[in-house]
């Protein structure tokens, strides 16, 4: 190992969509002859374990697990997605002396072969690493994984609250049409509406926890030596500009996953998986058997909720459009149940449908027999499905997806929304106008397009971006 090389500490918010392209960036620095720790909570270090068996950690000498406690108390659920807010919380309140004490234990262990840490990659809503940071006088960047449109959202809370359209006068403005605003004033947002700005703003209480840490993470954002995001430059560029007008310098070096399987060539490295779920490998088997570009794949993601009612809408749309479906339905997806479809609904689609409780998602994307995708708009499964050129219906639940739905339906051409308020009605119409209409054909060109360009980008821009940071920053004091 040596005492030259850079050792990054990379440390995930503890969420399955920030774990994922933080585990991309992971390999890809050590591709790039970087030592690795990679910080997990204890709750999902043993989810992990569980979902990808006790080997899966192992890793490699120079790509090292660990993990600290996340502040909140022990859960009697041990497979699902803890509460947001909660983990915003304890993260921000209980996370720095565990994650201080981490590196001092890192930088403790020169004898069993492992260089002193050299930088930190912190997720960017994970910012108390910057006080560590600026402690032991080391770089660090922020990897902020939303979208830059996003994250953009996320800076202008506070203009926003100083026009007046936050808070909201009472509960009523989330239903009366006030949230059809559109707001003035934000240049590289134009036409943009409330609705539209990431979810957290629709609040009657600017004291809630969630508008007082957007606010405080956004501003430590300020902090970082640099920014970076999982995105590509032609797709986002005018937000990209707006953010460098402000804030550190800001990269888009994505996508992440078109980067590792064009850069990570070793074997060990590449088999490190980061789902919280276990997989179900039949999904791809059953894609084997289906006709090209015939299937909707159906999945709402790590953190969305719905209740059996919507559960009910959906399933009963997708059967009404006699199309071939791949639906995952993860075990806490319905609030405060398990997921029960109705049996006349099985019986119907026993033929042309698969129901799975996870699956290796890229894979399924990239396969020649998906022809759409009914998703939750979060930026991982929107950026995957811009990748493989697949045309969304989109219905956000919660945070900056309410953005990427926005981008995608009006900027990007490549998505039509679904109302909040499901209807078995608007979603065979939908699925039907996206396999089949000619609005789905011209939004299936369109993403065509933008496969292409994200292909483009992650050879030349992004890789370019990603070198720059590495020699500028991470480098910056490291005995290499």
């Amino acid at each position: 190992m040596g005492e030259g090389k850079a050792h990054a500490v990379c440390i995930p918010f503890p969420a399955q969509g920030h774990i994922n392209p933080m585990l991309k960036l992971a390999k890809l620095l050590h591709s790039n002859g970087f030592h690795i720790t990679f910080v997990n909570t204890d709750y999902n270090h043993r989810r992990l374990l569980k979902s990808r068996g006790p080997a899966s950690l192992d890793g490699l000498p120079s790509f090292r697990f660990d993990s600290i406690p996340d502040g909140l108390p022990p859960s009697q659920i041990t497979d699902a997605t803890q509460d947001i807010p909660s983990l915003c919380e304890s993260t921000t309140t209980t996370c720095l002396p565990h994650f201080k004490q981490l590196i001092s234990k890192l930088n403790d262990a020169g004898a069993s072969g492992v260089p002193p840490v050299s930088c930190i990659v912190s997720d960017g809503v994970m910012s108390f690493t910057a006080d560590a940071a600026a402690e032991l006088g080391l770089p660090e960047v922020l990897f902020w994984t939303t979208s830059a449109c996003g994250f953009y959202g996320y800076t202008q809370y506070e203009k926003i609250i100083q026009m007046g359209y936050a808070p909201l006068k009472d509960k009523s403005d989330l239903t009366n049409g006030y949230l059809d605003s559109v707001i003035e004033g934000i240049p590289a947002m134009k036409g943009i509406r409330l609705r539209d700005i990431p979810s957290f703003i629709r609040t009657t209480n600017l004291d809630d926890y969630m508008i007082k840490f957007v606010l405080s993470e956004t501003k430590r954002a300020q902090r970082a030596s640099a920014i970076l995001l999982n995105t590509f430059e032609p797709l986002e560029r005018d937000v990209l500009d707006a953010l460098s007008t402000f804030l550190p310098p800001t990269y888009g070096i994505g996508p992440l996953h078109l980067l590792e399987h064009e850069l990570v060539n070793d074997h060990v490295v590449d088999q490190l998986g980061s789902n919280l779920w276990r997989e179900d490998p039949e999904c791809l088997d059953w894609l084997d058997t289906q006709a090209p570009n015939s299937v909707v794949y159906v999945n709402f993601g790590s953190i969305t909720v719905m209740t059996p009612h919507q559960l009910t809408e959906f399933a009963w749309g997708l059967a009404n459009t006699n199309h071939a479906f791949l639906w995952i339905i993860r075990p806490d997806l319905v609030s405060g149940d398990s997921a029960v479809l109705p049996p006349e609904f099985l019986e119907a689609t026993r033929e042309r449908g698969l129901m799975a409780s996870w699956c290796p998602q890229e894979k399924v994307l990239s396969h020649p027999a998906v022809g759409g995708f009914l998703t939750h708009s979060g930026w991982n499964s929107t950026l995957e499905s811009i990748c493989s050129g697949v045309p969304m219906i989109c219905w956000p639940f919660f945070a900056e997806q309410q953005t990427n739905c926005w981008y995608c339906c009006t900027q990007w051409g490549i998505g039509m929304e679904i109302d909040n308020n499901v209807k078995r009605d608007e979603v065979q119409n939908l699925v039907r106008t996206l396999m089949v209409g000619k609005k789905g054909e011209e939004m299936k060109k369109k993403a065509l397009e933008w496969k292409n360009l994200a292909r483009e980008s992650a050879k030349k821009s992004s890789y370019q971006n990603l070198r720059k940071v590495i020699d500028q920053v991470l480098l910056a004091s490291a005995k290499v």
